[in-house]
């Protein structure tokens, strides 16, 4: 079986570049400014098209970078500007037109980026790492995933809410319970990140490798199913250990904690993934497509 890659799909790269056959629409009222450096959680977004609150878009603390990730649907590693866009953060606050579909709030917010920030980029294709995500020689150390349970009269699967409900293991990470819904957290406590996925393909797992590392993954397991497992990683080196995320604090004084020997012995991705799962990254070279900021001002526009 090819390995199936995961980088640009064609969409994205019609909806950089290509022009939209749908009425272009821009945003009713519009906010963008810097953030408060104690403004919060890094990278909270609100509403938009099939949310609870359609037409408006709340994006709270988050950096240029991630906000052109958005709009131009890409890859962490297909966007390549001045390092502060991946520092500085910014607020966005905008008014949708009725019934606005997710692809025309990307050509939105694509619009918005470029007026506010005086944005000029280009696209070239570049010759760059890649890796193809395999069986290891063992085989994989996986069980496929039982239905996800739902109660009596529906409603969310069991195991549903919010980490922090949960109680912490001696790692310091949440006990997620079985049976929960489909996805993949990520979580980081003392430098080290875990992955807790739940339903999840090999697709899924490459697309999640692929952003830890900023290069490309594709899968190339063969594995057809869907799969419930922990990856526990050492998080500098990759996307975890970058910029503040979802970092979890230590467990509270009088729970048990991390051995200090063990946070520092955490194995790099490229071994967890080998002896936790059992499959392997092997390394290749493949072109990819770049989008390169030419020129882009740090500080937006006055609404």
């Amino acid at each position: 079986m090819s390995p199936r890659w995961i980088v640009l799909p064609a969409l994205a790269s019609s909806l950089l570049f290509g022009q939209s056959m749908e009425r272009k629409l821009a945003f009713e009222v519009a906010s963008v400014k810097a953030a408060n450096p104690a403004g919060g959680p890094f990278g909270m977004t609100m509403g938009g098209p099939g949310t609870k609150d359609p037409g408006r878009i709340r994006y709270s603390n988050m950096s240029l970078k991630a906000l052109l990730l958005i709009a131009y649907g890409v890859n962490d590693f297909q966007i390549a500007g001045p390092g502060w866009m991946e520092t500085e953060r910014f607020d966005i606050d905008a008014t949708l037109p009725p019934n606005t579909t997710r692809e025309q709030l990307a050509g939105m917010l694509r619009d918005l980026l470029v007026e506010r920030f005086k944005i000029v980029l280009h696209r070239e294709m570049k010759d760059a790492p890649a890796y193809t995500l395999v069986t290891g020689r063992n085989g994989p150390k996986l069980s496929e995933s039982a239905p996800a349970a739902t109660p009596p009269g529906g409603g969310a699967p069991a195991g549903a809410g919010s980490p922090q409900q949960f109680e912490r293991d001696r790692d310091g990470f949440p006990k997620l319970p079985p049976g929960g819904p489909p996805g993949m957290l990520q979580f980081v406590v003392l430098n080290r990140g875990r992955l807790q996925a739940r339903l999840q393909t090999m697709g899924d797992l490459a697309n999640r490798l692929s952003y830890l590392l900023g290069h490309p993954v594709a899968d190339g397991t063969a594995l057809t199913g869907k799969y419930d497992f922990s990856l526990t990683f050492a998080a500098e080196g990759t996307a975890l250990g970058k910029a503040p995320g979802p970092t979890l604090p230590p467990p509270p004084p009088g729970a048990d904690a991390p051995n200090a020997a063990d946070v520092e012995t955490a194995p790099d991705l490229f071994s967890a993934v080998q002896s936790q799962l059992g499959l392997k990254l092997e390394t290749r070279r493949a072109p990819m497509e770049v989008t390169v900021i030419d020129r882009v001002e740090r500080t937006p526009v006055a609404n």
